[in-house]
């Protein structure tokens, strides 16, 4: 330090600590020799505790360097003597009083609540739950505190520090809220469900909040408030859980299915140029309807062991297999769409896309016909009504 800095640190007479951050806990006040002026003004704004350190050689201390907590100053404003510092005059013997500057160290120690401090599982907890067996949780939160003790806190965490921060403790205090949340979520998961826990956040929050009280303590600091956010499952585990709520939604599937078929229906009416492709939908569509339809009815009551049948039961008859159908090619606005068979052209008769004005050609014809006129697919638009009979006279 130059001989400016130390002759102006003489003169100083005001002991304060201006906080300019958010995350400073506590802050030692510096100055040249740690001397105070006899008389100094100590500035204690609301939010601190300022404390006073005793800085020598004690006979306790068996002639080692040792600070001993000295005066503690709630907020305020204080002239400093041997009054107003009785543990200290105590401590250097100070009987008659003094007038000459004293050595002391000055801590202030912030007191108000520190918020939003973000807590979360790092790893998966494992618990087993009763409807889904064992699964693993993830769980994240906040919290919030403050230091009440500051004597306790100096001693057991600060030391010597100069200037402590929030982040030096934040992961010991996140640590003990992890700990106690894993231990209390593994409590809760035999009386509640993965699936009830969102209904039960404010009570766990409670109930481990009174548990990590005591940890947060012997450190000199309180915990005020400890939120639960969310506790959510592995991601393989909450998409097999939404396919499961989607096939409880869907419910029958018989309607479904048809209610997907008119669906594809109404899409191709209002995009003609689809027409071919909504023949492969609606036919790919059938068939997993099929499917599924065939996969209830194994399992229907006539069946509920879903059993294969007897390998000495009789076999029906095997039929013979269908006749191939007839397929046409359909010329709609100057492309050719197809081939379909007979009965996807009546679907389609139904909505409109094919009429008896309609081009139609299949193997085997020497050109393109009116859709009315070709026998096959005649009998899809209805026999056309006789002439009115004329009118009696």
């Amino acid at each position: 330090m130059g001989f400016w800095n130390r002759v102006k640190s003489e003169f100083i007479d005001i002991i304060e600590w201006l906080d300019d951050s958010n995350d400073t806990m506590v802050y030692r006040f510096e100055r040249h020799g740690n001397e105070i002026k006899y008389g100094a003004q100590l500035v204690v704004r609301p939010g601190q505790v300022a404390v006073f350190v005793n800085e020598g050689k004690t006979e306790q201390s068996l002639n080692e360097d040792t600070l001993e907590l000295a005066d503690v100053f709630e907020p305020g404003t204080y002239t400093l003597e041997t009054q107003n510092l009785p543990v200290l005059s105590t401590l250097r013997g100070w009987k008659y009083g003094f007038q000459s500057p004293f050595k002391a160290e000055v801590y202030f120690f912030s007191t108000r609540r520190f918020t939003n401090q973000k807590w979360g599982t790092p790893n998966p907890i494992m618990i087993r739950d009763p409807e889904f067996g064992p699964v693993r949780l993830r769980a994240f939160g906040t919290f919030s505190h403050r230091i009440t003790d500051a004597g306790l806190f100096l001693r057991e965490i600060v030391g010597t520090d100069g200037h402590f921060t929030l982040d030096e403790i934040h992961d010991q205090l996140r640590s003990l809220v992890i700990t106690r949340f894993s231990d209390a979520l593994g409590e809760a998961s035999g009386n509640t469900p993965v699936l009830d826990m969102a209904a039960n956040y404010n009570e766990m929050s409670t109930f481990i909040t009174e548990k990590v009280k005591p940890d947060f303590k012997q450190y000199g600091i309180e915990l005020l408030e400890l939120l639960i956010s969310n506790i959510n499952l592995p991601p393989a585990v909450a998409e097999a859980l939404d396919k499961r709520s989607s096939m409880g939604i869907l419910g029958d599937m018989n309607a479904y299915t048809q209610y997907q078929t008119a669906e594809a229906i109404e899409d191709a009416a209002n995009n003609p140029s689809g027409v071919a492709g909504m023949g492969v939908g609606m036919g790919a569509g059938f068939g997993m309807g099929q499917q599924m339809q065939n996969a209830f009815n194994q399992q229907s009551p006539q069946n509920p062991q879903n059993q294969p049948p007897q390998q000495n039961a009789p076999q029906a008859p095997s039929a013979p297999p269908p006749l191939p159908q007839v397929q046409f090619h359909l010329a709609i606005d100057g492309q050719t769409h197809g081939p379909y068979d007979t009965n996807t052209l009546k679907q389609y008769v139904g909505s409109g896309h094919l009429t008896r004005q309609t081009l139609v050609w299949k193997q085997g014809m020497d050109g393109w016909k009116p859709a009315g006129e070709v026998p096959e697919l005649a009998n899809l638009f209805g026999a056309a009504p006789p002439p009115p009979p004329p009118p009696s006279l």
